[in-house]
């Protein structure tokens, strides 16, 4: 007869089953509500696993047989779930539908047997007794019920897990689209910053072109303020380049470009802002250096060195200006007062012009 108590702990279990996750939690709840709801000495939660019975979990006075699988076809549990109805055995040695064998190992002497699901089942419940026991109606109601209630928790589970499924799946496509998007904005600043290098770059020469020169130097300029330094700026212009192509070809007179920017290279620091301003003309822009006669004595003796490596006859006309923190000269200023010294020295093939 079915008490409070029994109602009471049906009610607990389909409580319990409404926020299992997962099929081990299902099993759990389970193999004890069914042994507590029969006053059984055991209890198997059983799935069904293609033609076989899974025996997933079991609660019981002595060990049956959890973890093993039996053909549904000689199983009793199988018998449950192919028949699509519960089964009440007082004597398992006087039914046929149970293998003996199997059952002698064990305590059991009588049993009740519910589908989990009687449209197309997909497990059972199995309750055991050590002694032979005849269950009330009311007994197996509860258990069919707490079947029921099994077989709806085993669907949410199946559900939760798809739903989980779908959001890892989901998530994993969100990390490698952000991936992709960071790989991306990477890679859009790193073809920003080459567009940005090349739009201040002389494409002939690779030194600086007269943007990059401009934005740089003005940088360099007023850095050397702050720190109280001077600044130097030198205008070269490339002698006999109009002869040279004139008589030998553009060709050549790219290679007198190239060779007077690798000697400019040469004898400035990787510091300085060495640019060619555009057609003959270059110019240099440097800070903390000795004296603008060494300068010009250091670029005079690498003129040299260049013709007699190299047999080229590479000649430069140039004109110094520089720069202290007290006249505040504007970079425009140095740069007008360096090209009308570099004019001079086309006549005197040397000049120092001082601003300030």
């Amino acid at each position: 007869m079915t008490t409070d108590k029994h109602a009471r702990r049906l009610i607990k279990a389909v409580q319990e089953l409404s926020m299992a996750r997962d099929a081990d939690k299902v099993a759990e709840i389970v193999r004890h509500a069914a042994r507590e709801l029969a006053g059984a000495d055991g209890a198997t939660f059983v799935l069904r696993d293609g033609d076989r019975c899974f025996y997933r979990d079991e609660d019981a006075i002595s060990p049956l047989w959890k973890g093993q699988r039996f053909p549904m076809d000689i199983c009793i549990s199988g018998w449950s779930m192919l028949n699509r109805r519960a089964v009440v055995i007082p004597d398992i040695y006087q039914d046929e539908r149970v293998p003996h064998e199997a059952y002698r190992p064990t305590f059991v002497k009588s049993l009740v047997m519910v589908p989990i699901r009687t449209l197309e089942p997909i497990g059972a419940i199995g309750t055991y007794w050590a002694s032979h026991h005849q269950p009330a109606d009311e007994q197996v109601e509860l258990l069919q019920a707490l079947a029921d209630s099994t077989s709806i928790a085993l669907e949410n589970v199946q559900v939760y897990a798809e739903l989980e499924r779908r959001v890892e799946e989901r998530t994993a496509q969100l990390a490698e689209t952000n991936r992709r998007l960071q790989a991306e904005m990477r890679e859009r600043e790193r073809m920003a910053a080459e567009v940005r290098q090349l739009s201040l770059t002389d494409e002939l020469t690779g030194l600086r072109n007269r943007r990059g020169f401009l934005l740089l130097a003005e940088r360099e300029l007023e850095s050397a303020r702050r720190r109280q330094g001077r600044c130097l700026l030198l205008y070269a212009d490339l002698d006999h380049l109009k002869q040279a192509n004139d008589r030998f070809g553009h060709a050549a007179g790219d290679a007198m470009l190239i060779d007077a920017a690798q000697l400019l290279r040469s004898v400035f620091r990787s510091t300085d802002v060495v640019a060619r301003l555009g057609g003959d003309e270059f110019v240099v822009l440097a800070s903390d250096y000795t004296t603008s006669e060494d300068v010009l004595l250091r670029l005079h003796g690498a003129l040299q060195q260049f013709r007699r490596n190299t047999g080229r006859p590479l000649s430069l006309s140039v004109g110094i200006a520089e720069s202290s923190l007290r006249n505040e000269v504007s970079l425009e200023a140095l740069l007008s007062q360096a090209d009308a010294a570099m004019y001079a020295d086309k006549c005197s093939r040397r000049s120092l012009r001082v601003v300030g």
